[in-house]
């Protein structure tokens, strides 16, 4: 076996209570985002605003919305089409939401050679 396989990266003895206070920081900090995640909403439409999705930033859809002016003349094909899409506008809209509030966190912490 290669001397200091195993080893963390970064050398010597002793030196990893620090390296632990990050990682323990890193993921209180993660912790807090997916929080805030659960929290925050993005809505998105389609169809000129007749169908409505909003999405919370953990992706859970939380409401759609139908303009009943759009009942009157939609056959079932066509609101299927149009809530498939607000649907996944939606999910593409919360996970970009995710990918802002996680993205500086998902680096981890330097040294650890992820």
């Amino acid at each position: 076996m290669a001397k200091g396989y195993g080893r963390p990266a970064g050398g010597g003895g002793g030196g990893g209570g620090g390296m632990m206070s990050q990682i323990k920081k890193l993921q209180e900090q993660m912790e807090k985002a997916q929080a805030e995640l659960a929290d925050e909403t993005v809505t998105s439409s389609v169809g000129g605003g007749a169908v409505k999705v909003t999405m919370t930033g953990d992706q859970h859809c939380r409401s759609v919305e139908i303009d009943p002016d759009l009942l009157k003349d939609a056959d079932a094909e066509m609101l299927q089409d149009l809530l498939l899409s607000a649907v996944n506008l939606a999910l593409d809209d919360s996970r970009k939401l995710a990918e802002q509030k996680m993205g500086p966190l998902a680096g981890g912490i330097p040294g650890l050679g992820f």
